[in-house]
Protein backbone atom coordinates (compact mmCIF):
# COMPACT_ATOMS: atom_id res chain seq x y z
CA UNK A 1 0.00 0.00 0.00
CA UNK A 2 1.37 3.33 -0.69
CA UNK A 3 1.42 5.85 2.18
CA UNK A 4 0.20 9.68 1.35
CA UNK A 5 1.73 12.74 3.46
CA UNK A 6 -1.37 14.04 5.62
CA UNK A 7 -2.39 17.04 4.19
CA UNK A 8 -1.81 19.63 6.98
CA UNK A 9 2.22 18.38 7.06
CA UNK A 10 1.91 19.46 3.01
CA UNK A 11 0.91 22.55 4.23
CA UNK A 12 3.13 22.69 7.03
CA UNK A 13 6.49 22.31 4.92
CA UNK A 14 5.02 24.62 2.80
CA UNK A 15 4.73 27.61 5.30
CA UNK A 16 8.09 26.29 6.37
CA UNK A 17 9.88 26.84 3.02
CA UNK A 18 7.80 30.24 2.71
CA UNK A 19 9.52 31.63 5.98
CA UNK A 20 13.40 30.52 4.76
CA UNK A 21 12.93 32.23 1.65
CA UNK A 22 11.97 35.44 3.28
CA UNK A 23 14.57 34.85 5.81
CA UNK A 24 16.57 34.19 3.19
CA UNK A 25 15.83 37.90 0.97
CA UNK A 26 15.70 39.70 4.09
CA UNK A 27 19.03 39.03 5.52
CA UNK A 28 20.56 38.25 2.79
CA UNK A 29 22.51 35.00 3.98
CA UNK A 30 23.65 32.92 1.57
CA UNK A 31 24.52 36.06 -0.48
CA UNK A 32 27.31 37.56 1.06
CA UNK A 33 25.42 40.13 2.27
CA UNK A 34 24.96 41.75 5.56
CA UNK A 35 23.04 40.11 8.07
CA UNK A 36 21.28 43.96 8.64
CA UNK A 37 18.40 43.13 5.74
CA UNK A 38 20.14 43.02 3.05
CA UNK A 39 22.27 46.16 3.46
CA UNK A 40 25.89 47.15 1.49
CA UNK A 41 28.67 46.28 3.86
CA UNK A 42 31.32 49.45 3.70
CA UNK A 43 34.38 48.64 5.08
CA UNK A 44 36.84 50.96 6.62
CA UNK A 45 39.96 51.68 8.86
CA UNK A 46 40.22 54.76 11.17
CA UNK A 47 41.79 56.65 13.42
CA UNK A 48 41.37 55.66 16.54
CA UNK A 49 39.60 58.80 18.04
CA UNK A 50 36.97 58.10 15.66
CA UNK A 51 35.96 54.76 16.20
CA UNK A 52 33.22 55.66 18.73
CA UNK A 53 31.79 57.61 16.43
CA UNK A 54 31.13 54.81 13.64
CA UNK A 55 30.53 52.60 16.28
CA UNK A 56 27.76 54.60 18.18
CA UNK A 57 24.36 52.88 17.37
CA UNK A 58 22.57 56.17 16.42
CA UNK A 59 25.55 56.49 14.02
CA UNK A 60 24.96 53.28 12.70
CA UNK A 61 21.30 53.21 12.35
CA UNK A 62 21.33 56.66 10.48
CA UNK A 63 23.75 54.76 7.74
CA UNK A 64 21.27 51.21 7.76
CA UNK A 65 18.67 54.13 7.14
CA UNK A 66 20.83 54.59 3.60
CA UNK A 67 21.16 51.28 3.02
CA UNK A 68 24.83 50.51 4.73
CA UNK A 69 26.59 48.30 7.27
CA UNK A 70 29.44 50.48 7.56
CA UNK A 71 31.95 48.62 9.96
CA UNK A 72 35.47 49.80 10.84
CA UNK A 73 38.64 49.15 12.27
CA UNK A 74 41.42 51.34 14.28
CA UNK A 75 45.04 52.05 12.80
CA UNK A 76 47.15 55.19 13.52
CA UNK A 77 47.01 57.71 10.92
CA UNK A 78 50.46 57.73 9.68
CA UNK A 79 50.62 53.70 9.98
CA UNK A 80 47.51 53.65 7.17
CA UNK A 81 49.61 54.21 4.02
CA UNK A 82 51.61 51.01 4.77
CA UNK A 83 48.95 48.93 6.52
CA UNK A 84 48.75 45.10 4.45
CA UNK A 85 45.40 45.43 2.63
CA UNK A 86 44.50 48.95 3.16
CA UNK A 87 43.18 49.31 -0.15
CA UNK A 88 40.69 46.34 0.52
CA UNK A 89 38.96 48.54 2.75
CA UNK A 90 36.25 50.57 0.83
CA UNK A 91 37.63 53.99 2.57
CA UNK A 92 40.41 54.79 5.06
CA UNK A 93 40.24 57.79 7.37
CA UNK A 94 42.78 59.50 8.56
CA UNK A 95 42.65 62.26 10.86
CA UNK A 96 44.59 64.87 8.86
CA UNK A 97 45.35 66.05 5.24
CA UNK A 98 49.20 65.17 5.01
CA UNK A 99 48.09 61.51 6.23
CA UNK A 100 45.65 61.27 3.71
CA UNK A 101 48.13 62.67 1.07
CA UNK A 102 49.95 60.38 1.78
CA UNK A 103 47.61 57.29 1.20
CA UNK A 104 46.76 59.05 -1.68
CA UNK A 105 50.19 59.25 -3.07
CA UNK A 106 51.07 55.77 -2.59
CA UNK A 107 47.43 54.20 -3.55
CA UNK A 108 47.21 56.84 -6.14
CA UNK A 109 45.59 54.12 -9.01
CA UNK A 110 43.24 52.23 -6.29
CA UNK A 111 41.97 55.77 -4.82
CA UNK A 112 38.76 57.34 -6.25
CA UNK A 113 38.42 60.10 -4.33
CA UNK A 114 39.16 62.59 -1.72
CA UNK A 115 37.09 63.92 1.17
CA UNK A 116 37.17 66.69 4.06
CA UNK A 117 33.75 66.00 5.95
CA UNK A 118 35.22 67.44 9.33
CA UNK A 119 37.52 68.67 11.29
CA UNK A 120 39.19 69.23 15.23
CA UNK A 121 41.37 71.85 16.71
CA UNK A 122 44.56 70.62 19.03
CA UNK A 123 43.68 71.70 22.27
CA UNK A 124 45.54 70.70 25.78
CA UNK A 125 44.08 68.96 28.51
CA UNK A 126 44.84 70.18 31.76
CA UNK A 127 44.19 71.29 35.31
CA UNK A 128 43.34 74.95 36.57
CA UNK A 129 46.60 75.27 38.92
CA UNK A 130 48.77 74.55 36.14
CA UNK A 131 47.63 76.98 33.94
CA UNK A 132 47.56 79.23 36.75
CA UNK A 133 50.91 78.89 37.17
CA UNK A 134 52.16 79.44 34.14
CA UNK A 135 50.00 82.38 33.68
CA UNK A 136 51.79 83.65 36.21
CA UNK A 137 55.57 83.15 34.56
CA UNK A 138 54.10 84.72 31.14
CA UNK A 139 53.50 81.29 28.81
CA UNK A 140 49.32 81.17 29.81
CA UNK A 141 46.43 83.85 29.96
CA UNK A 142 42.53 84.16 29.22
CA UNK A 143 41.09 85.06 26.81
CA UNK A 144 37.58 87.46 26.71
CA UNK A 145 35.47 84.42 27.18
CA UNK A 146 37.44 82.81 30.07
CA UNK A 147 39.11 80.18 28.33
CA UNK A 148 42.50 79.46 28.91
CA UNK A 149 45.42 79.77 25.94
CA UNK A 150 49.11 78.72 26.11
CA UNK A 151 51.72 80.93 24.56
CA UNK A 152 53.47 78.18 22.24
CA UNK A 153 56.46 80.58 22.05
CA UNK A 154 56.78 80.78 25.39
CA UNK A 155 56.22 77.87 26.56
CA UNK A 156 58.88 76.31 23.50
CA UNK A 157 61.24 78.82 25.49
CA UNK A 158 60.61 76.87 29.44
CA UNK A 159 60.99 73.50 27.28
CA UNK A 160 64.51 74.75 25.51
CA UNK A 161 65.94 76.40 28.87
CA UNK A 162 64.98 72.54 30.20
CA UNK A 163 62.94 74.54 33.14
CA UNK A 164 61.37 72.50 35.94
CA UNK A 165 58.15 72.59 36.80
CA UNK A 166 59.37 73.93 41.03
CA UNK A 167 61.45 76.49 39.38
CA UNK A 168 58.56 78.36 38.06
CA UNK A 169 57.57 81.76 40.19
CA UNK A 170 54.73 80.14 42.73
CA UNK A 171 55.28 76.89 42.23
CA UNK A 172 55.62 75.61 45.79
CA UNK A 173 51.88 76.22 46.11
CA UNK A 174 50.30 75.50 42.76
CA UNK A 175 53.07 72.46 41.49
CA UNK A 176 55.97 71.73 43.45
CA UNK A 177 57.53 69.21 40.82
CA UNK A 178 61.19 68.18 39.78
CA UNK A 179 59.75 67.21 36.47
CA UNK A 180 60.59 69.35 33.49
CA UNK A 181 57.87 71.45 31.84
CA UNK A 182 56.45 69.34 29.17
CA UNK A 183 53.06 68.51 27.18
CA UNK A 184 52.83 64.79 26.66
CA UNK A 185 51.49 63.19 23.51
CA UNK A 186 51.18 60.49 21.30
CA UNK A 187 54.12 58.43 19.83
CA UNK A 188 55.49 61.17 16.83
CA UNK A 189 56.22 58.09 14.81
CA UNK A 190 52.75 56.73 14.54
CA UNK A 191 50.12 58.80 15.64
CA UNK A 192 48.75 62.23 13.85
CA UNK A 193 48.18 64.19 17.19
CA UNK A 194 51.74 64.27 17.34
CA UNK A 195 52.15 64.94 13.78
CA UNK A 196 50.21 68.21 14.31
CA UNK A 197 51.99 68.99 17.52
CA UNK A 198 54.89 68.64 15.44
CA UNK A 199 53.76 71.16 12.98
CA UNK A 200 52.33 73.46 15.40
CA UNK A 201 55.98 73.45 17.09
CA UNK A 202 57.87 73.77 13.88
CA UNK A 203 55.97 76.60 12.32
CA UNK A 204 56.16 78.71 15.82
CA UNK A 205 60.05 78.43 15.88
CA UNK A 206 60.37 79.34 12.11
CA UNK A 207 58.93 82.70 13.28
CA UNK A 208 55.34 81.84 12.38
CA UNK A 209 55.96 80.47 9.05
CA UNK A 210 55.28 77.44 7.50
CA UNK A 211 58.22 75.36 7.10
CA UNK A 212 59.12 75.01 3.66
CA UNK A 213 62.73 73.20 3.47
CA UNK A 214 64.86 70.76 5.19
CA UNK A 215 67.20 73.63 6.22
CA UNK A 216 64.42 75.61 7.68
CA UNK A 217 63.63 72.35 9.95
CA UNK A 218 67.19 71.37 10.70
CA UNK A 219 67.52 74.86 12.13
CA UNK A 220 65.25 74.07 15.23
CA UNK A 221 65.89 69.95 14.61
CA UNK A 222 67.17 69.60 18.40
CA UNK A 223 64.58 71.72 20.23
CA UNK A 224 61.86 69.76 18.24
CA UNK A 225 63.79 66.68 18.99
CA UNK A 226 63.45 67.17 22.82
CA UNK A 227 59.87 67.50 23.18
CA UNK A 228 59.12 63.84 22.14
CA UNK A 229 62.48 62.41 23.35
CA UNK A 230 62.05 63.13 26.74
CA UNK A 231 58.51 62.73 27.08
CA UNK A 232 60.19 58.66 27.46
CA UNK A 233 57.67 56.35 26.89
CA UNK A 234 54.36 57.58 24.60
CA UNK A 235 51.75 56.03 23.81
CA UNK A 236 50.76 55.29 19.92
CA UNK A 237 46.73 55.69 19.69
CA UNK A 238 45.41 59.28 20.78
CA UNK A 239 43.08 57.81 23.53
CA UNK A 240 46.16 56.58 25.29
CA UNK A 241 47.70 59.94 26.73
CA UNK A 242 44.26 60.85 27.36
CA UNK A 243 42.98 58.22 29.57
CA UNK A 244 46.31 58.76 31.78
CA UNK A 245 45.10 62.32 31.87
CA UNK A 246 42.07 61.31 33.40
CA UNK A 247 42.78 58.43 35.60
CA UNK A 248 46.09 59.24 36.91
CA UNK A 249 45.76 63.35 37.70
CA UNK A 250 47.58 66.11 37.52
CA UNK A 251 50.72 64.75 39.29
CA UNK A 252 51.65 62.33 36.45
CA UNK A 253 50.08 64.10 33.30
CA UNK A 254 50.01 67.44 33.93
CA UNK A 255 49.06 68.89 30.26
CA UNK A 256 48.71 66.50 27.25
CA UNK A 257 48.08 66.88 23.59
CA UNK A 258 44.84 65.94 22.37
CA UNK A 259 41.90 66.38 20.16
CA UNK A 260 39.27 69.05 21.22
CA UNK A 261 36.52 66.20 20.28
CA UNK A 262 38.03 63.83 23.40
CA UNK A 263 37.71 66.76 25.68
CA UNK A 264 34.14 67.74 24.79
CA UNK A 265 32.55 63.77 24.05
CA UNK A 266 34.24 62.80 27.61
CA UNK A 267 32.54 65.35 29.12
CA UNK A 268 29.30 64.94 27.97
CA UNK A 269 29.92 60.87 28.79
CA UNK A 270 27.03 59.48 31.11
CA UNK A 271 30.06 58.88 33.12
CA UNK A 272 32.41 61.11 32.82
CA UNK A 273 35.64 61.63 34.18
CA UNK A 274 35.84 65.11 33.75
CA UNK A 275 36.72 66.28 37.54
CA UNK A 276 36.47 69.97 38.78
CA UNK A 277 39.85 71.65 37.88
CA UNK A 278 40.04 69.84 34.81
CA UNK A 279 40.19 72.22 31.91
CA UNK A 280 40.97 72.65 28.43
CA UNK A 281 43.22 75.30 26.89
CA UNK A 282 44.12 76.10 23.09
CA UNK A 283 47.70 76.64 21.99
CA UNK A 284 48.20 80.31 20.55
CA UNK A 285 48.82 79.73 17.95
CA UNK A 286 46.20 77.13 16.94
CA UNK A 287 46.27 74.44 14.51
CA UNK A 288 43.12 71.88 13.05
CA UNK A 289 43.32 68.26 12.45
CA UNK A 290 41.78 68.04 9.14
CA UNK A 291 39.81 64.73 9.05
CA UNK A 292 40.56 63.63 5.38
CA UNK A 293 38.42 60.36 3.82
CA UNK A 294 40.46 58.33 0.93
CA UNK A 295 37.80 56.10 -0.58
CA UNK A 296 38.67 53.03 -3.05
CA UNK A 297 35.26 51.93 -3.72
CA UNK A 298 32.17 53.51 -4.77
CA UNK A 299 30.49 52.57 -1.99
CA UNK A 300 33.37 53.93 0.25
CA UNK A 301 32.71 57.02 -1.34
CA UNK A 302 28.75 57.50 -1.18
CA UNK A 303 29.44 56.85 2.74
CA UNK A 304 31.66 60.05 2.82
CA UNK A 305 29.41 62.23 0.71
CA UNK A 306 26.71 61.30 3.55
CA UNK A 307 29.24 62.15 6.17
CA UNK A 308 29.38 65.67 4.14
CA UNK A 309 25.63 66.65 3.49
CA UNK A 310 23.36 64.60 5.70
CA UNK A 311 22.28 66.81 8.93
CA UNK A 312 21.37 64.02 11.18
CA UNK A 313 25.32 62.40 10.70
CA UNK A 314 26.60 66.64 11.27
CA UNK A 315 24.72 66.64 14.37
CA UNK A 316 26.16 63.09 15.57
CA UNK A 317 29.83 64.21 14.43
CA UNK A 318 28.91 67.26 17.23
CA UNK A 319 27.76 65.13 20.03
CA UNK A 320 31.12 63.06 19.89
CA UNK A 321 33.06 66.51 19.53
CA UNK A 322 34.14 67.16 15.72
CA UNK A 323 33.32 70.34 13.68
CA UNK A 324 31.61 69.40 10.21
CA UNK A 325 32.73 71.16 7.40
CA UNK A 326 30.17 71.95 3.91
CA UNK A 327 26.62 72.97 4.48
CA UNK A 328 26.22 71.78 7.80
CA UNK A 329 29.00 73.55 9.44
CA UNK A 330 26.39 75.30 11.77
CA UNK A 331 25.45 71.70 13.48
CA UNK A 332 28.85 72.07 15.95
CA UNK A 333 28.24 75.61 17.46
CA UNK A 334 23.96 74.49 17.40
CA UNK A 335 24.95 71.26 19.55
CA UNK A 336 26.74 73.85 21.91
CA UNK A 337 23.75 76.35 22.19
CA UNK A 338 21.60 73.14 23.26
CA UNK A 339 23.66 71.84 25.94
CA UNK A 340 24.82 75.39 26.89
CA UNK A 341 28.27 75.16 26.69
CA UNK A 342 30.50 78.43 26.45
CA UNK A 343 33.62 76.53 27.35
CA UNK A 344 34.42 76.62 22.99
CA UNK A 345 35.17 78.76 20.64
CA UNK A 346 33.42 79.38 17.55
CA UNK A 347 34.98 78.60 14.75
CA UNK A 348 35.27 82.33 13.69
CA UNK A 349 37.39 82.77 16.75
CA UNK A 350 40.05 80.93 15.24
CA UNK A 351 42.26 83.86 14.12
CA UNK A 352 45.63 82.78 14.83
CA UNK A 353 46.43 79.57 12.90
CA UNK A 354 49.51 77.77 12.20
CA UNK A 355 49.76 75.83 8.80
CA UNK A 356 50.96 72.16 8.32
CA UNK A 357 54.48 71.92 6.29
CA UNK A 358 54.46 69.58 2.99
CA UNK A 359 54.44 65.86 3.26
CA UNK A 360 58.04 65.91 2.07
CA UNK A 361 58.97 68.16 4.97
CA UNK A 362 56.92 66.70 7.53
CA UNK A 363 57.90 63.07 6.54
CA UNK A 364 61.58 64.32 6.84
CA UNK A 365 61.12 65.85 10.42
CA UNK A 366 59.83 62.56 11.48
CA UNK A 367 62.44 60.44 9.95
CA UNK A 368 64.78 62.59 11.81
CA UNK A 369 63.39 62.12 15.22
CA UNK A 370 63.18 58.56 14.49
CA UNK A 371 66.79 58.09 14.24
CA UNK A 372 66.70 60.19 17.35
CA UNK A 373 64.56 57.93 19.10
CA UNK A 374 67.22 54.80 17.43
CA UNK A 375 70.28 56.22 18.82
CA UNK A 376 68.51 56.77 22.36
CA UNK A 377 67.47 52.85 23.19
CA UNK A 378 63.85 53.58 23.25
CA UNK A 379 61.80 50.34 22.40
CA UNK A 380 60.18 50.41 18.54
CA UNK A 381 57.17 52.14 17.97
CA UNK A 382 53.83 50.33 17.89
CA UNK A 383 51.57 50.26 15.47
CA UNK A 384 48.36 51.11 17.33
CA UNK A 385 47.23 50.26 20.56
CA UNK A 386 45.47 47.10 21.09
CA UNK A 387 43.04 45.81 23.48
CA UNK A 388 43.54 42.71 25.10
CA UNK A 389 40.32 41.97 24.94
CA UNK A 390 40.26 42.33 21.20
CA UNK A 391 40.49 38.77 20.11
CA UNK A 392 39.31 40.02 16.75
CA UNK A 393 43.21 41.02 16.30
CA UNK A 394 45.64 39.26 14.93
CA UNK A 395 48.90 39.27 17.01
CA UNK A 396 52.45 37.53 16.24
CA UNK A 397 54.58 35.27 18.53
CA UNK A 398 55.88 38.20 20.25
CA UNK A 399 52.44 39.60 21.28
CA UNK A 400 52.44 42.85 18.35
CA UNK A 401 49.27 43.17 16.32
CA UNK A 402 50.07 41.90 12.24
Amino acid sequence: MKLRTPHFIGIGLLVVGIIAVLVIQLTGIGRGGSPKFNLTVVEGVVSSEKAAFFEDPAVQEVFESHGYDVRVTKSGSWRMASLDGVTENDFAFPASEIAAENIANTHGSAVRSTHKPFFSPLAIATFEPIMTLLETNGAASKDASGRWNLDMAAYLELVEEDIRWNELEGAATAYNSPRSVLITSTDVRTSNSAGMYLSLAAYVLNNNAVVSSASEANAHMDLLTKLFISQGYSGASSTAPFDDYLSQGMGAVPMVMIYEGQFLEEQLGENSRIQDGMVLAYPTPSIFSVHTGVTFSEAGQEVMELLETDPELATLLAEHGFRPQGQNAAAFQTFLDKQQLTDYPTTSEFVNLAVEPSYEVLDALLAQISSAYDLSGAPPARPEEVDPADDSVTTNEDGTPQ
